[in-house]
């Protein structure tokens, strides 16, 4: 056994303790499609047609989308989502400790930072049942939504891996990882917190919300260099973004019909995920930046948003 998981299970109450923490999860279904928008090229110099993506949960099955919309492949979505998320759903399997519910997956709610090579960190508290869970057994899965989840047309992946406790002498490198992601440190007193890593990721599943569904390879997921946009671009880059076009948006979407609102809830090198709001109804529009455009920096993304805006109508082909 592990030095430190036997210090952990030393430590832990057998006491039936319950969790707060416990959360359920809608299940992936797949019912939405795609229609495509066009917004006219000004007299820059992409020339041909813009083309957006609209999501919306219908009835029926998906269509593919094509390469043609700017999207990441499906291994650098889930690089750029894993770094953009801040808290993910945990399933782990009870122990034996918990009697009737032995072997039945336990979901949690549970905050998280990418390591380099995009293995997710935890903190964990040693009286969490997630906790117990994996030092009794390793195997997990972990559900990550984009930021700003509003149904089941949004992104989201599923990690299958094994959950250990770090050695001694990583612990301290844990605690920067998690303060450089969360700008600080986990909830509660750190003294009573724990990191964790998911040492093996064996399997990746995309459901990327413009109908992109995928097993991610695991070794190009591990060496891909996320989006330097995705990477910085946490909430301060989108809250700065939505100030200044959250507005102008609204009124580029409301050509055809009538939109609420319109908030940016993830950027990319390719282009940004905007969440629209009809009413009491949300749904997800991509829009692309120019083709051949790639986009870093705080300053790259304003000036490729004016762009977009400035070339004008956005022709909404959803019903």
């Amino acid at each position: 056994m592990h030095h430190n998981q036997h210090i952990l299970k030393e430590n832990l109450s057998h006491s039936e303790t319950e969790s707060s923490e416990d959360d359920q999860d809608a299940p992936p279904q797949m019912d939405m499609s795609w229609s495509t928008i066009t917004a006219p090229a000004g007299s820059g110099s992409g020339g041909g047609t813009r083309a957006g993506l609209f999501r919306t949960p219908i009835s029926g099955g998906v269509q593919s989308a094509t390469s043609a919309h700017g999207l990441p492949r499906p291994a650098l979505a889930v690089r750029n989502l894993m770094e953009q998320a801040r808290f993910a759903h945990l399933c782990t399997v009870m122990s034996r400790m918990h009697h009737r519910r032995e072997g039945y997956p336990f979901g949690s709610l549970v905050d998280f930072a990418p390591d380099s090579t995009g293995h997710p960190i935890f903190s964990f508290s040693p009286l969490a049942i997630h906790t117990r869970n994996l030092l009794a057994d390793p195997r997990c899965t972990l559900v990550v939504q984009i930021p700003g989840w509003s149904g089941l047309s949004n992104a989201r992946v599923t990690l299958f891996g094994d959950v250990y406790p770090l050695p001694e002498d990583q612990q301290e490198w844990a605690h920067k990882q998690y303060i450089a992601k969360h700008q600080q440190g986990p909830s509660q007193q750190w003294g009573n917190f724990y990191y964790f890593r998911m040492q093996n990721i064996s399997d990746i599943y995309f459901i990327g919300g413009f109908g992109t569904v995928a097993w991610v390879d695991v070794k190009e997921y591990e060496t891909l260099q996320p989006d330097k946009i995705a990477v910085d671009g946490g909430e301060q880059y989108l809250k700065e973004l939505n100030a200044i076009f959250s507005k102008p948006l609204k009124k580029l979407l409301s050509s055809e019909t009538e939109v609420d609102d319109a908030a940016l809830i993830s950027i990319d090198s390719k282009g940004t995920d905007i969440r629209v709001r009809q009413g009491a109804q949300f749904n997800i529009q991509r829009i692309s930046f120019d083709e051949g455009q790639s986009v870093e920096t705080l300053e790259e993304a304003k000036a490729a948003l004016r762009k977009l805006i400035h070339k004008g109508k956005v022709y909404n082909l959803q019903k």
